[in-house]
């Protein structure tokens, strides 16, 4: 199977013109008519509905503020960041389903504002999350428009809430409205994974909030069902249980055996079993959502920290708890990959600073109690040691195209093979249109399949800041461009994983990174990856009907690092190609009328099928370049084939 260089420069591709217009838009902007509402607060008849979550806050309807109407709810003496107002649910809504959520607010001042959530999961315990956070002026009124929030199965005292960052500051609230969510029927397109099948598995991340949504998980089961990796809750602040570490302390004496749950991934994981899909575990020893209590003297938060010798006991316990509860709770689950110790290098190439991440940003406890990054030898000799027969072990991390850490990642892979303790690396590729460039991306690509391994690129995203037509093009472009470097380097991958499936899902929302829009629809940059390729049938499994979902929690909360972009690989010129002559009047596929068929060509038909520019009827009459008497994206995908040379011709076929 030959992969054929992709999109050009400056063509609005078939998912453009399929969703890409209204990518801003919800299912539930035109649902919103024809699905009930469960619950709306607007103020006016002075019913608040609301209760503090604190014994401080005030709750009063007031005219001092509003969105709509002339009252809102305000939320005054606050004396925590947490303190707000909240809604109770229990009753109003199920636990394992989706929901829309539409709410304005505001501040006095500037502060982070954000809608959360707070329930009891299925053991009892209260736990948190965020649904989103906006930035507040003071004056304009933040927009919570059509979000998506769900809670885990068997959830009880359910509530969403808004608090801020400033404890002083009055929340004012207004326009509130909770309503079902309606099912999506999703497009009908080859599984990306097909066109993958004898080159490398193509799978997602997942959280169990995700679960909750049809049309997502229709996405998930038709393209990305190739490996899950558990995006959240498998990690070591999920996984750790502090109540019974302490409880096993007290009846022991022993603060060496930290305990552990699966509670939270028990979702995912039931659906990767009922489907037999293959999982990727991440991760095990991470600087960042790590409990301090797990480096902490007797498990307390604000004790002292453990000896290096104390803390190689409690690692080596901690791999061994969750390797053997996974055992004992999920003999039949799949799981053939485990992200071992994540990001635990700088981009210069050193470790990173001691401390906590929990304290400052970046910090890292495991390098606060060792001194130095001589854990990571550890965290591979137990994963080795305890870790069902065939697991594939990684080293995981991001910027791992810069060559200070692409360096480091090396000569640490090189030596933990040495000794038969890693198996892979893993390529994090959380991107941006504009750093690093395809061809420093390709180099770091080259250097880690030198050191003969198993690569998987595990977190992919492709960030743009430009969200119009010409925005998504260039991403469009540059996903070609990777997938070009990847596709080069197959026989040294094994599993290429996007972080996430649906632009409004993703950990990094805003700047719209996936291939799937909210629409829940293929943006360009879906076929740009496709491009060239001939899909085969992947392996055929049978998707049960899921009803779980669940945290609400960010997913990586370690952001790209900020470096010095170099220039972005330009795209490669495309020679136009010659048109023939169907008849006396014109050259079909040629709508400038200059002789040849070009990217010019190609985006007059995607403006014209856009809307944005109306082509005559003199000019369209060479547009129907697949001859079927009608102009739309089949002629449009049929003039890309042309000018890329993987078709002769245009026009009627005779």
């Amino acid at each position: 199977m030959n992969r054929s260089k992709k999109i050009m420069a400056g063509i609005a591709s078939v998912a453009m013109l399929a969703g890409v217009a209204s990518v801003y838009a919800n299912p539930a902007d035109k649902a919103s008519a024809e699905e009930p509402v469960i619950f709306s607060a607007d103020f006016e008849d002075d019913e608040c509905g609301f209760t503090r979550r604190g014994e401080a806050e005030t709750l009063e309807v007031t005219d001092a503020a509003a969105h709509g109407g002339s009252k809102s709810l305000c939320v005054s003496t606050r004396a925590e960041s947490w303190n707000g107002a909240q809604i109770a649910l229990d009753g109003l809504i199920e636990a394992g389903q989706q929901y829309l959520v539409t709410a304005y607010a505001k501040t006095e001042w500037y502060s982070t504002l954000t809608l959360s959530m707070q329930y009891d999961n299925a053991d009892g315990e209260t736990q948190y999350g965020n649904v989103l956070s906006m930035s507040n002026e003071g004056s304009d009124w933040s927009a919570y428009e059509n979000v998506k929030f769900s809670f885990p199965p068997g959830s009880t005292n359910m509530h969403l809430y808004f608090e801020a960052s400033d404890a002083l500051t009055k929340i004012y609230i207004d326009d509130f409205t909770i309503s079902n969510l309606p099912d999506v029927e999703i497009e009908d397109l080859t599984p990306l994974r097909s066109y993958y099948t004898d080159a490398f598995k193509i799978g997602t991340a997942l959280t169990p909030s995700d679960l909750a949504s049809k049309p997502f998980m229709k996405l998930v089961d038709k393209h990305f069902s190739g490996s899950i990796t558990v995006g959240n809750e498998l990690k070591p602040d999920y996984v750790l249980n502090k109540k019974s570490s302490l409880a096993y302390y007290e009846e022991t004496g022993d603060d060496t055996n930290p305990q552990v749950s699966l509670a939270a991934a028990r979702s995912v994981l039931d659906y990767c079993l009922e489907n037999n899909i293959p999982v990727r575990g991440h991760t095990l020893v991470w600087h960042s959502q790590t409990p301090d209590w797990f480096f902490k003297e007797g498990y307390a938060d604000d004790g002292e920290w453990v000896s290096k010798e104390k803390m190689t006991q409690r690692m080596e316990n901690y791999i061994k708890n969750v390797m053997e509860t996974l055992e004992k709770e999920y003999p039949d689950l799949n799981i053939y990959a485990w992200d071992v110790v994540n990001e635990a290098w700088e981009d210069n190439g050193s470790p990173r600073q001691a401390g906590s991440n929990n304290v400052q940003s970046g910090q890292s406890a495991w390098v606060k109690v060792y001194g130095d990054n001589s854990f990571i030898d550890y965290a591979f000799k137990f994963a080795r040691k305890y870790a069902p027969e065939g697991t594939l072990l990684y080293y995981n991390d991001y910027n791992e195209y810069i060559d200070g850490k692409t360096n480091a990642i090396i000569e640490m892979a090189e030596r933990l093979k040495e000794q038969g303790l890693i198996d892979g690396i893993g390529m994090q590729s959380h991107l941006d249109v504009g750093f690093p460039s395809a061809a420093q991306y390709k180099n770091a690509l080259k250097k880690f399949a030198a050191t003969g391994l198993d690569i998987q690129v595990t977190e992919l995203d492709i960030t743009t800041a430009d969200t119009n037509a010409a925005g998504f093009e260039k991403q469009a472009q540059v996903y070609s461009d990777i997938f070009d470097a990847i596709y080069e380097y197959k026989d040294s991958i094994s599993a290429v994983i996007f972080w996430g499936v649906t632009d409004d899902a993703s950990w990094r929302a805003n700047q719209t990174p996936l291939i799937f829009d909210s629409e829940y629809k293929a943006k360009p940059a879906f076929y740009s990856i496709i491009d060239g390729l001939e899909p085969t049938d992947p392996p055929v499994t049978t998707p049960s009907v899921t009803t779980a979902p669940a945290e609400t929690t960010p997913q990586e909360t370690t952001p790209l690092e900020t470096t010095t972009p170099s220039e972005t690989t330009a795209p490669s010129e495309t020679t136009p190609v010659e048109t023939t002559e169907p008849d006396s009047k014109g050259s079909y596929g040629d709508l400038n009328s200059d002789g040849v068929v070009d990217l010019s060509d190609l985006s007059l038909l995607s403006l014209h099928l856009l809307k944005e520019e109306t082509l005559s009827d003199d000019i369209l009459k060479y547009a129907d370049v697949d001859g079927n008497e009608s102009i739309n994206l089949s002629d449009l995908a049929r003039m890309r084939q042309y000018i890329s040379k993987r078709i002769d011709s245009l026009g009627p076929k005779k």
